[in-house]
């Protein structure tokens, strides 16, 4: 399993928006140039971001973009199977019913089902919060 920049740019997005969250929205093109991604991918990207009520648009000459919640509400792998589709290692374990005519006799099945709960319980024990607080640390964490 691969993430792609699709995923990743996404989990930037979001995670800049919270570091930039003063009470007003934040532009993309303020995105764009503080994380190096091309304002086009990141218009595609805030569209489902703001269609899955992750983000909130706010249009006029001062517009720009507001998470819809707090920080610690948004689960990290939520925003990346919202951007990703499934995270699951194999097809037959993208939806909840394995509908594999295979599936009973499966050698390999174990492996595939272990990997997918490994993912998961990585990607969906962290939250844009614990992000926020990890670029503290590490803003903060500089010698002289």
């Amino acid at each position: 399993m691969k993430i792609s920049t699709k995923g990743r740019y996404a989990l930037r997005m979001m995670l800049d928006i919270a570091q930039h969250d003063t009470g007003e929205p934040v532009r993309i093109k303020d995105i764009s140039a503080r994380q190096d991604i091309s304002l086009k991918y990141l218009e595609q990207i805030v569209s489902v971001l703001v269609r899955a009520n992750y983000l909130r648009s706010i249009r006029g000459p001062q517009g720009g973009y507001r998470l819809t919640k707090r920080p610690e509400e948004y689960v990290v792998g939520d925003i990346l199977r919202l951007t990703e589709g499934s995270l699951s290692p194999v097809e037959c374990l993208s939806t909840d019913r394995n509908e594999c005519p295979r599936a009973d006799s499966c050698v390999t099945l174990r492996i595939w089902k272990e990997l997918d709960e490994a993912i998961r319980s990585v990607v969906d024990k962290y939250t844009l919060e614990d992000l926020l607080n990890w670029s503290e640390q590490t803003v903060n964490n500089f010698v002289i």
